[in-house]
């Protein structure tokens, strides 16, 4: 552990060369009744050997043997210990943005193979070096739409996506004049013919999510046609494990494909960081976030890796800029880049159907539990809505709990869903888990 303090005489000279004569007139700008008044409740300090100790007391408090169940955009999925290995060398662990090419050429192809990558798992033209996260990936997708078609009237969003990530569209949206529609759903899908009858010639886009947060596979295909019959563009978010199975977004006509790319190689921990993926088709690249990383020769004519367009508003004048991200999450993307190589499209497809399957069993055997049922009897993924009749969420998640399994989230945790979920949960199955960890849950709720 390292400390790093300033002396008085250091803050002295600070003050002086900024002009002010105490810390109290320097705070003077914040508002009377925004100040502390009194001493932070802090307990006394600790050398480092003290603290050390208490920080080891208290990592010997958590629990390792707990299995996951629980879904809604981050996975408990296998994690090849190569891809700690590798991704924890210090040529890459410690790499900052690669603003001089010359110096970064090992960051830079990296990120050159990681969209190779990710163009040839979703079926699109062209992906970017790597955005924040799910959720802002889809509002990153959004404005892209409206700069690519001018149209600024109306955005459609599912009701069936995130509801974090609507959240995130809406909170961006919400100062600009944009309406944000919600596309109602049909047995937890999108209702294709009620979104067809909610878009119009002002819509830039329509998103949906596939498989959609209560894990209902969407009938891409047809709300993409829906999009593209009012000149508008589709945006799906996908999950990255599914097209192992499933059609790619590509395939089924998506303008512009994003995702949360945690279940690649990323680790559960505590909400992030984790890695925003965008892909789209070659015509929209000009009108794409991020950077993109090209590939191209020295004058040796040695193949070589540079920053090739980089439209953040740090590289070029803000009102140019297609977006404010800052950064890319290139260590995450590189965990996806060793993460995709060592599974290959065998692997990839060999982790999705373990997925599906146990899913499957798993729902099976829950609903023969008196008092469950699936919320939604469409297709699903690795993931579904179970129903409670007879008993409240809450008491079966503390069953679960106390069984040593931890299932959902509740839905009743998130404010914008439809009524139809207040007695229901996630549960979600990956290749991680075993028949015996199924059963065993399926045997907790029956008690």
């Amino acid at each position: 552990m390292a400390y790093l303090y300033s002396t008085p005489d250091e803050q002295q000279e600070m003050l002086r060369v900024i002009g002010v004569e105490s810390m109290e007139a320097l705070l003077q700008q914040v508002p009377e009744e925004l100040r502390l008044k009194r001493p932070l409740e802090l307990p006394p300090a600790q050398t480092e050997l003290e603290l050390e100790q208490h920080v080891r007391r208290l990592a010997g408090k958590n629990q390792a043997d707990r299995v996951c169940f629980l879904g809604g955009g981050a996975y408990d999925h296998f994690i090849p210990a190569v891809v700690d290995e590798l991704t924890g060398r210090g040529e890459f662990y410690t790499a900052y943005t690669p603003y001089q090419p010359e110096a970064s050429q090992g960051s830079l192809q990296a990120f050159f193979e990681f969209q190779t990558l990710i163009c040839g798992l979703t079926g699109m033209d062209v992906s970017n070096a790597s955005l924040y996260e799910g959720g802002t990936a889809v509002s990153e997708a959004v404005f892209m739409a409206m700069r690519i078609n001018g149209r600024r009237g109306k955005v459609a969003i599912s009701e069936a996506v995130h509801p974090e990530y609507r959240q995130v569209v809406e909170t961006y949206l919400r100062d600009i004049g944009t309406e944000v529609i919600i596309l109602p759903l049909k047995n937890g899908q999108t209702d294709v013919e009620q979104a067809a009858q909610l878009i119009d010639e002002t819509t830039a886009c329509l998103v949906f999510q596939h498989p959609n947060f209560f894990g209902v596979l969407e009938d891409a295909k047809a709300l993409c046609e829906t999009a593209h019959a009012r000149q508008a563009l589709s945006v799906v978010s996908f999950d990255p494990i599914s097209l192992g199975v499933l059609q790619r977004p590509g395939d089924c006509g998506a303008d512009i494909a994003v995702a949360e790319g945690q279940s690649l190689g990323v680790p559960l921990q505590y909400g992030g960081p984790y890695l925003g993926i965008l892909a789209c088709r070659q015509e929209f690249v000009r009108k794409m976030p991020g950077r993109l990383i090209t590939q191209t020769r020295d004058r040796d004519g040695k193949v070589c890796y540079a920053l090739g367009l980089q439209t953040r508003e740090q590289h070029i004048r803000r009102d140019k800029a297609t977006s404010n991200i800052c950064t890319n999450q290139g260590l995450l993307a590189l965990r996806a880049t060793v993460y995709l190589s060592l599974l290959g499209p065998a692997g990839l497809r060999e982790a999705a159907e373990l997925s599906c399957r146990k899913a499957h069993y798993a729902a099976q055997q829950l609903c023969s539990v008196p008092g469950f049922e699936l919320l939604y009897s469409s297709p699903f993924f690795k993931e579904f809505a179970l129903k409670m009749t007879g008993r409240p969420v809450s008491s079966v998640l503390e069953k679960a709990a106390q069984a040593g399994f931890d299932i959902g989230p509740e839905f009743t945790r998130f404010k914008n869903l439809p009524e139809e979920t207040s007695t229901a949960l996630l549960v979600a199955v990956t290749e991680n888990r075993t028949r015996d960890e199924i059963d065993r849950l399926v045997s907790a709720l029956k008690s």
